[in-house]
């Protein structure tokens, strides 16, 4: 009777180690997603759109709330400015083509409100974090380049003029910020959307080129920052 008892609670433990290596494992979260970046309010009058990559660890403190980090690279597009240059102060200006892009890192922690069964869970997120944001700005022009061939770049040149970038300046910030947002669960893929409210530096006075004429004065502007990310991955 006593090997019949035994024999029971060893099959019993044995049928129920995989469940709780199971719980176990959903404990903690790895994610890895990518998507789309915008630029949001004033923001987007300066930069364009872009992408974004995810890598994020979430802890389970229960099966509705969790603890989410993530790292996030946003690559941003060029924005073009046309801007009046003159050969000398005083001379007539001719508008000529800026570019300006950006890429912004950042670390955010969040608290995450998540079903907690089902096969289709949504959840939403909020937290605060540190974002980089380095900037940099140029305007085509043209150069001299001798004549050379080089072997490892597949090219030979046979010297002239070409086209020049010219880097007019190169800057970066790293500020504070938040997130807000939420998305969905489908088994171990996920969609979702987070907004972004970064507060920068304070930068100024300022020159405002958009209005088509040499440019308005105004007081000190906080370069803020304003994204929505939409992102699709997976999460297990």
């Amino acid at each position: 009777m006593r090997k019949q008892v035994l024999f029971v609670l060893v099959v019993s433990l044995v049928a129920a180690l995989p469940n709780a290596v199971l719980a176990q494992e959903k404990r903690v979260n790895v994610s890895f997603g990518g998507g789309y970046t915008t630029p949001n309010s004033e923001v987007r009058d300066h930069l364009g759109d872009g992408y974004n990559f995810n890598v994020g660890l979430q802890f389970n403190v229960t099966p509705m709330i969790g603890i989410e980090g993530v790292y996030s690279f946003n690559g941003l597009g060029s924005k073009r400015l046309s801007l009046p240059v003159s050969v000398a102060p005083g001379f007539d200006t001719v508008p000529t083509d800026f570019f300006a892009d950006m890429n912004m890192q950042y670390g955010v922690g969040n608290i995450v409100i998540q079903a907690p069964e089902g096969k289709i869970r949504p959840y939403g997120l909020a937290g605060m974090g540190v974002y980089y944001r380095p900037v940099k700005v140029t305007t085509p022009g043209v150069g001299f380049v001798p004549g050379y061939c080089d072997p490892w770049w597949y090219v030979c040149v046979p010297g002239g003029f070409v086209p020049v970038e010219n880097i007019i300046g190169e800057r970066s910030s790293t500020d504070f910020g938040m997130d807000v947002g939420g998305g969905v669960h489908f088994g171990i893929a996920y969609a979702e959307f987070r907004y972004h409210y970064i507060w920068g530096p304070e930068i100024g006075p300022t020159v405002n080129p958009l209005d088509g004429s040499t440019g308005t004065t105004t007081g000190t502007t906080k370069a803020n920052g304003q994204f929505i990310a939409t992102t699709f991955g997976i999460r297990f």
